[in-house]
């Protein structure tokens, strides 16, 4: 009896397996172990075996591991932008609040992280090599989010634009960071009350917002 039951058992997580692609299963397992472990501290060996794969099955779909990593990051990164489509969606017409929401679901996932902070701030910190095909994918998402909060701010009021979206990006970056030494939930709840302080003052300062057509 014992004998069928761990057959069945068996049977059922290689069927699971065999649901989820292949290559999906790589790109989970790799972004799980870089996460915990770091970029430079996870080989590729590491990797297939927590795909319930072999390293030949890895490189038919990924030509190296940069490769990986880069195909990794995009992953996180498409999940960010849809995030900035759904608070588009939310708060059409609202920039303010649009900023409010996006510092409190920050606020949330600080909450809800681990230690390591931030997956995409560090595998940044990981691939000093301006040249890494990660490195670079990250960069330009990280240029298209700080023009995309300028134009908010400028919406929002704010009488020099650019400077108070360097404030809220470094406010907002900075938390990631501050999680690992701070404490998630103290920080998650300053992020908000800066960003509500900073809101607050736009108001003050009178300035009337227009909101642009397209983020």
């Amino acid at each position: 009896m014992q004998t069928d039951i761990h057959n069945n058992g068996t049977k059922t997580k290689a069927k699971r397996r065999s649901i989820v692609p292949v290559r999906e299963r790589i790109l989970v397992a790799a972004g799980d172990l870089f996460h915990k472990q770091g970029i430079r501290g996870v080989g590729v060996e590491a990797i297939a075996e927590a795909a319930k794969t072999n390293k030949m099955t890895l490189y038919r779909y990924f030509d190296s591991k940069d490769e990986l990593i880069a195909e990794w990051v995009r992953g996180m990164i498409s999940h960010k932008e849809a995030e900035w489509k759904d608070l588009n969606a939310k708060h059409a017409g609202d920039p303010q609040g649009l900023l409010q929401d996006w510092s409190r679901r920050t606020a949330a996932k600080l909450r809800a992280m681990e230690e390591r902070g931030s997956a995409i701030g560090n595998a940044l910190a990981e691939l000093p090599d301006p040249d890494h095909p990660a490195r670079r994918v990250i960069q330009e998402y990280k240029v298209r989010s700080h023009k995309r909060v300028v134009r908010l701010c400028k919406a929002s009021g704010f009488q020099n634009p650019v400077l108070a979206a360097n404030l809220f990006t470094m406010l907002l970056e900075g938390a990631h960071s501050c999680v690992q030494c701070v404490g998630m939930r103290q920080i998650g709840e300053h992020l908000v009350q800066l960003v509500d302080l900073m809101l607050e003052n736009s108001r003050q300062q009178h300035v009337r917002p227009q909101y642009p057509t397209a983020l």
